[in-house]
């Protein structure tokens, strides 16, 4: 089963933001400590969402990106190896940048 969870980035300008929008997304739980080593320990984990491919599509990420290219590329590395490094679970994270 294949399940999208989609943030829109155009006011989406810090990375708390951003996390806070990926947690929601997620439907991460309460204990997400809201910096990147607990995004990467939720993504990894993703033991709380039903069996199947969760696919977390970040539309328009280029405000955070023009705002802090710091806080994007740190955000954007995490995502990046969350999937490389997959869940250890029956749910599973795949993601989408879309640009404008």
């Amino acid at each position: 089963m294949r399940f999208e969870h989609e943030i829109g980035g155009d006011a989406l300008e810090t990375s708390d933001a951003v996390m806070a929008a990926i947690a929601s997304a997620l439907k991460f739980p309460s204990y997400f400590g809201h910096n990147l080593d607990a995004l990467y320990d939720c993504l990894t984990d993703l033991s709380w969402l039903p069996a199947g491919e969760h696919v977390l599509i970040w539309s328009n990420p280029a405000p955070l990106r023009a705002a802090d290219a710091t806080a994007y590329d740190a955000i954007a590395a995490v995502l990046a190896d969350a999937v490389a490094d997959g869940a250890g679970g029956d749910a599973y994270l795949s993601v989408l940048l879309q640009a404008d």
